[in-house]
């Protein structure tokens, strides 16, 4: 089984690192569920890992749905070229329509400029599949299409929750794409992640850092919010998750 921790971050590619994550998903405003990250943070992202593991920028030009217009699609093209022109090991997007359906038109387009660019690169579809009216038919569409994985909750809210689900995908895919659990997964849900067939679990891995002070004035917060905040990848969460990958690889191997 993989780890996979999601940043946005340098510093937080350096600590998945320096932790043993196998791989990162690279992206800015993961409190809106991420968008494409910056040129600059992609370079000093791989600065800091220094080869010790995958970065894969999630590609997505504007947070809220998955229902792209064609100048989202052709942003997120352009999107694509460039990050993997960086070096990047490989992207993660996804595409939905109107109907709930994979948009294969935008998720093709996107799986042949990947190619273009570097045929070796990897290509996760995103959790847009839980968001899908069908997400088998839409695994369906991505063993077709090619791609290296998904991440996924099972269609649920928690991937906890969605592990049957999950079970059934693992068997549906048959080892052609590889399911990535994610999205509220804790680690007490890692064995039953391995148990059940998964490859890989992603976790944010994040803690929130405040320097909250009673002067602190508000630059536009209407909610209450702490206009300070910010969430930051916490190293013994890392850790954690990579003891606990590392206890079920063992007991297989045993």
């Amino acid at each position: 089984m993989k780890l996979e921790i999601a940043v946005t971050s340098a510093a937080g590619a350096g600590t998945s690192a320096a932790e043993g994550a196998d791989r990162i998903e690279l992206c800015s405003s993961l409190e809106l569920g991420g968008v494409t990250p910056s040129q600059g943070l992609l370079e000093a992202s791989l600065e800091h890992v220094d080869g010790r593991l995958e970065v894969h920028p999630l590609v997505r030009c504007r947070p809220g749905d998955f229902l792209f217009s064609a100048s989202d699609v052709d942003t997120m093209v352009h999107e694509i070229r460039h990050l993997l022109k960086l070096g990047a090991h490989g992207v993660v997007v996804g595409a939905l329509g109107a109907d709930g359906s994979l948009d294969l038109r935008a998720t093709r387009r996107f799986r042949d400029v990947v190619l273009e660019a570097n045929p070796d690169a990897q290509i996760t579809f995103h959790r847009a599949i839980d968001h899908s009216v069908d997400p088998l038919t839409a695994l369906d569409a991505l063993l077709e299409l090619g791609f290296t994985r998904v991440l996924t909750s099972g269609h649920e809210a928690t991937a906890g929750a969605g592990l049957p689900t999950l079970s059934r995908f693992v068997e549906h895919a048959g080892g052609a794409l590889e399911i990535m659990a994610g999205g509220g997964l804790t680690l007490d849900d890692i064995p039953a992640m391995h148990a059940a067939g998964l490859s890989a679990v992603h976790l944010s891995a994040k803690r929130t850092v405040s320097t909250l002070r009673a002067s602190t004035v508000s630059l536009g917060s209407q909610d209450g919010a702490d206009p300070t905040a910010y969430t930051v990848t916490d190293r013994e969460t890392v850790r954690a998750a990579r003891a606990a990958v590392n206890a079920v690889n063992l007991k297989r191997r045993t």
